[in-house]
């Protein structure tokens, strides 16, 4: 039970500022209530209505909720500016120190039993442990979020959804990760949640599920669905550290209220920086199209501009996806010891554990020059890793493609009966029961 909801340890604090204060009974009830009144909340008998505390903090001068709970307002402004300065340092990289200051700001929230606060420290820590590979553990934060959140609105606990969605796609549980992202959409859709930074989120976070399943024209209405929901800003990091900064200056001049306004504005800036790492998906899928469509110069620069908008210590698991359609498209337009490179640069920060998808698209690929090199003993060595990755990650449309790259490959070789069983695997993974279907799409936001 919160202080909130215990009359007597809030009628102990109105009579203690009351004393403080010098002021009787009668004097702190006028106009609006009696003497008696007060003594008996006083006394802890009654439990006073929101507007009966609104009128006793304004007698005694507290903000209704340092009242209501005990927390001075100054000292839950400052946990919230320093909750925006921890979010701040994640969105700019610096992903072991973000990790700190958000263990630190967990424990204070929950000695507080601040549940919002809480719910951002631990999206925090998820955000922080997923982009460190530690997956397990970010699904984890994931999940305590959502228990601290349950009886919120879906929009409040979609952060926490499409974190554990992200933490199932880089582990290469795909089918679960769409499931997830697919469900939440289609219930905010449906019943009428049209909240533009959740949709906005999910849309984004859903791409690179859909293309690694071969769901290429859902990953395509994804993005463009992204693209027309997201916000138009010009810089957001510096208009967020001006935000920051005006705080600082009216927490000091003790106007709590409007420095939580201007911190409310630095939490949607951040936001939306975070976003754009996400937007960078957009910019591969339509890179993606290009490179279907033969428009290789336009693509390459699309896939550019997707990596440029992802930070350095993100590449890992953020950007290896458009790092190796890049490549791809470099590939083909001749320049394949670039593509090479790129392809070993991403190889050199994955493993089976986290990102085995992407791990095996750059195997396939590498293979693919390796032919091309005329070189078959390293393009059957690549494909043959890229088909261990896969069948790890259950992504079947990729696994059947593989297959009848290696198929070739052996076939070319005069290794009959080993081409004919890459061809029987593939074939029996294209045709296995529900591995190459998706349910209904999702009902679309009113655009």
């Amino acid at each position: 039970m919160s202080d909130r909801d215990d009359p007597e340890i809030i009628g102990r604090r109105v009579q203690h500022l009351r004393v403080e204060r010098g002021l009787t009974q009668r004097q702190l009830a006028e106009p609006a209530y009696t003497a008696a009144y007060i003594s008996t909340l006083e006394s802890g008998r009654v439990r006073p209505s929101d507007q009966a505390l609104r009128h006793l903090a304004d007698r005694l001068g507290v903000a209704f909720d340092e009242l209501a709970t005990g927390r001075p307002a100054r000292l839950v402004t400052d946990l919230r500016l320093r909750l925006i300065e921890a979010q701040r340092t994640l969105a700019t990289g610096d992903t072991e120190e973000a990790a700190r200051r958000y263990a630190a700001l967990l424990a204070q929230a929950e000695e507080l039993q601040l549940a919002e606060a809480q719910y951002d420290a631990l999206i925090g820590l998820g955000e922080a442990a997923v982009e460190s590979g530690e997956l397990v553990e970010g699904r984890r934060y994931f999940e305590r979020a959502e228990l601290v959140l349950a009886d919120a609105p879906l929009p409040a606990r979609v952060p926490a959804l499409r974190g554990r969605a992200l933490a199932h796609y880089l582990a290469g549980e795909l089918r679960y990760a769409v499931y997830l992202l697919e469900t939440t959409l289609d219930e905010l859709n449906r019943g009428g949640l049209h909240d533009p930074d959740a949709l906005l989120l999910l849309y984004a976070s859903i791409i690179g599920p859909y293309m690694d399943m071969g769901a290429h024209a859902r990953a395509a209405q994804a993005a463009e669905l992204a693209l027309a929901l997201a916000p138009q800003a010009g810089d957001p990091a510096l208009v967020a550290r001006m935000h920051r900064s005006v705080a600082r200056t009216l927490i000091a001049e003790g106007r709590v209220a409007e420095a939580d306004a201007s911190l409310a504005k630095a939490a949607e800036l951040y936001r939306g920086l975070q976003l754009r790492t996400e937007l960078a998906n957009c910019h591969w899928m339509r890179g993606y199209v290009c490179a279907q469509n033969g428009e290789l110069e336009r693509a390459e620069a699309e896939l550019r501009q997707a990596l440029a908008m992802l930070s350095a210590k993100r590449a890992a698991l953020y950007s290896s996806q458009a790092a190796v359609e890049l490549a791809d498209v470099l590939h083909r337009r001749g320049k394949s010891e670039e593509a090479a490179a790129l392809l070993h640069d991403v190889l050199g920060d994955l493993s089976s554990e986290r990102g085995a998808v992407h791990s095996a698209a750059a195997h396939r690929l590498l293979g693919i020059i390796a032919e091309d090199a005329r070189d078959p003993e390293t393009a059957e060595e690549h494909y043959v890793r890229a088909l261990s990755l896969l069948e790890r990650a259950g992504a079947a449309g990729d696994l059947a493609d593989l297959c009848r790259l290696l198929g070739d490959l052996l076939r070319r070789e005069g290794r009959v009966e080993a081409a004919l069983d890459a061809y029987r695997t593939g074939l029996g993974h294209r045709t296995a029961p529900g591995t190459t279907t998706l349910g209904p799409a999702p009902a679309q936001p009113p655009l």
